[in-house]
């Protein structure tokens, strides 16, 4: 689908019910769409398309693999990855929707519930958007953990982000010249990032579609925000439903009580295992906690 100057990529499951719910589900850096295929095969199983209560739409988020931005003459950010993410669910048809991500995807969906109404709620696995913790702020034994887990990452595993933000086209260029080097680029993280390991097949698919689509250093555009800390500094919920999943390896880390206090929480989930890679590594808990929140978030 053309959207402004994107040739943008999904793939969807779709309804014949009426009163179908419209969800879209995005992905991050360094996934793709094809995180959910498992989570769609487990929904496909469940469900036929008459019984089908959700549609289900899954893109490739703009400068990502299969979604190309066919004119660069002007920075892009965040914001205009979050108005095409919208207008993708209006031109389908949908006038109220929710939406769901991690990664990137977190930071594209609070911005979509921010500026418009059309998405009503958001699901989330992985929120890195919190000021600094106060003396105040309640933590218990798990959060502690997970809050120094996130701190020793922010020291030693973020060389990466750096680069890609205060260097984009050099690091984009080197890793489009060599696919190797994006092995090893991309390879470690869904390694590290990981509680379990994926597949050999599913880091080079992904990789795959990194290096034959030529999406860098595009995919690396949102990172010049990430480093101005113009992501950070800014952050703010709306009241609109809000559900959040914790898997244990994942690097940001959403704190209950902040989140109580500074947004409507209607769904929270805490999970054993899973990192940041959850719809690919824990698609059956994942979409379990996504039903549980449209269940708290869709009103008629």
């Amino acid at each position: 689908m053309q959207i402004e100057n994107v040739d943008l990529h999904f793939v969807a499951l779709f309804s014949e019910k009426k009163d179908a719910i419209p969800l879209i589900l995005m992905h991050g850096w360094p996934g793709s769409f094809i995180e959910f295929l498992p989570m769609l095969s487990i929904i496909r199983k469940r469900y036929s398309t008459k019984d089908l209560p959700y549609h289900i739409v899954v893109p490739s988020l703009p400068g990502y693999t299969l979604s190309t931005i066919q004119t660069h003459d002007k920075e892009w950010g965040v914001e205009d990855s979050s108005r095409v993410m919208n207008q993708l669910m209006v031109n389908l048809g949908f006038d109220r929707y929710l939406g769901q991500g991690g990664d990137v995807g977190q930071f594209t969906a609070q911005i979509m519930a921010r500026e418009y109404e059309a998405c009503v709620g958001i699901h989330l696995n992985m929120i890195v958007t919190f000021p600094p913790l106060g003396e105040e702020t309640v933590v218990d034994a798990f959060e502690k953990e997970r809050v120094e887990f996130t701190q020793k990452w922010r020291a030693t595993g973020v060389g990466y982000a750096l680069e890609h933000g205060t260097r984009t086209s050099t690091i984009g260029s080197v890793l489009a010249s060599n696919p190797l080097a994006m092995l090893a680029w991309i390879g470690e993280k869904m390694l590290e990032w990981s509680d379990e390991d994926p597949s050999l097949d599913e880091i080079l698919t992904n990789i795959s579609l990194y290096w034959f689509t030529s999406c860098f250093p595009s995919c690396l555009y949102i990172y010049r925000q990430m480093s101005s800390g113009s992501l950070v500094t800014q952050w703010k919920f709306t009241n609109k439903p809000l559900g959040y999943s914790v898997f244990p390896k994942e690097m940001g880390v959403g704190v209950k009580s902040i989140l109580e206090k500074e947004s409507n929480l209607v769904s929270y989930k805490r999970h054993e295992r899973g990192g940041h890679f959850a719809a690919l590594e824990r698609p059956a808990d994942l979409w379990e906690d996504i039903e549980g929140f449209v269940s708290k978030a869709w009103k008629v």
